[in-house]
């Protein structure tokens, strides 16, 4: 029974932390590898890829690796400002889906992906990356100083 206990307490800490790994806050506070923002889904790392009126969504497995886009399509709600935009995305080469739309980017820009086959939607701020949440611990040893 002890062993029991202790390997659930085992792997109830290695589950925790890989989700921990991959919180929005996470993905942003890491160098993606094309420059964009990065977003998991259960199969794949979506990174967003915003340039004047194209839109460019790399698929990866959970290294950052690239995966084939084959058979995949996206449409990406566009939110800037007052208007929204619907993008329309293809596989553009192996692990890509590209798009292009009338659509302003500003600060407040907002992106929700819908991609099938397997129904996947996922959200971004482009311009913004997510903070993780101060801890107590900070705000204590901010104090002391």
């Amino acid at each position: 029974m002890k062993l029991f206990k202790t390997t659930l307490l085992a792997a109830s800490l290695l589950f925790a932390g890989y989700a921990v790994a991959h919180t929005d806050e996470f993905l942003d506070s890491q160098k993606s590898p094309h420059d964009g923002q990065i977003r998991m889904t259960d199969m794949y790392h979506l990174e967003l890829v915003v340039k004047d009126k194209e839109l460019t969504v790399y698929v990866m497995n959970h290294a950052n690796e690239a995966q084939p886009s084959a058979g995949m399509t996206a449409t990406a709600t566009v939110l800037s400002g007052e208007t929204k935009t619907e993008v329309k995305l293809e596989p553009a080469e192996e692990n890509l889906l590209k798009g292009t739309g009338d659509f302003k980017t500003s600060e407040d820009m907002k992106v929700v992906l819908s991609v099938t086959p397997a129904p996947m939607t996922v959200r971004y701020t482009p311009r913004q990356k997510a903070e993780a949440p101060a801890t107590a611990t900070t705000a204590k040893d901010e104090t002391k100083q």
